[in-house]
């Protein structure tokens, strides 16, 4: 099985990428907002019932994800860097999954803030991410999450062995997930 975390900063184009790439390979593509928005309808992501009940659902569908006979799966994550917690958690998540035998890709996006600030709008984005959908929240969200943490990795922080950075603020998201399937042969 194949384990592919995409991590990097807001409307990097984590999903939109994962998207494209899980049409190129038959990976299962679980986006961080799947559950998030899921949760929402009850509990905001903020709160401590909000988080709890997210990680709940994700470290289920990762145990059974991780248990059976797909191909692999695709997740996409805001990793805060400067965050120990964020470590952990990607850790351990990668762990679960390398423990059954799965190898572990991960794929960093980078992108310039005016053009991470234009895709916080596209259509595909919030047809995705109802959270996203209330532009001003989402974008003082946005810059509020920037300010706070440390989103893209500082140069040779990454020690994993399948690791690549591409700073997409050019590539159209179909080459990006080209980039990734040719480099990792996915």
């Amino acid at each position: 099985m194949k384990f592919v975390v995409i991590f990097g900063p807001h409307a990097v184009g984590k999903m939109t990428v994962g998207q494209e790439l899980a049409k190129i390979t038959g990976l299962k593509l679980f986006h961080n907002h799947m559950t998030i928005d899921l949760v929402s309808n009850f509990f905001n992501f903020s709160t401590p019932q909000g988080k709890r009940l997210v990680n709940l659902f994700r470290q289920e569908i990762f145990e059974e994800v991780s248990k059976s006979d797909l191909d692999g799966m695709i997740f996409t994550y805001m990793w805060a860097f400067d965050d120990q917690e964020d470590w952990d958690y990607i850790n351990e998540v990668c762990n679960l999954f390398e423990s059954r035998g799965s190898d572990i890709y991960f794929v960093e996006l980078e992108a310039d803030f005016d053009m991470r600030i234009e895709r916080n709008k596209t259509p595909n984005r919030l047809a995705n991410k109802p959270t996203k959908r209330d532009i001003e929240h989402s974008e003082n969200l946005f810059r509020t999450l920037e300010e706070k943490y440390r989103l893209n990795s500082y140069e040779g922080e990454i020690k994993r062995e399948n690791y690549m950075r591409i700073n997409n603020t050019k590539i159209p998201p179909e080459e990006v997930a080209k980039m990734i399937k040719n480099e990792f042969s996915l």
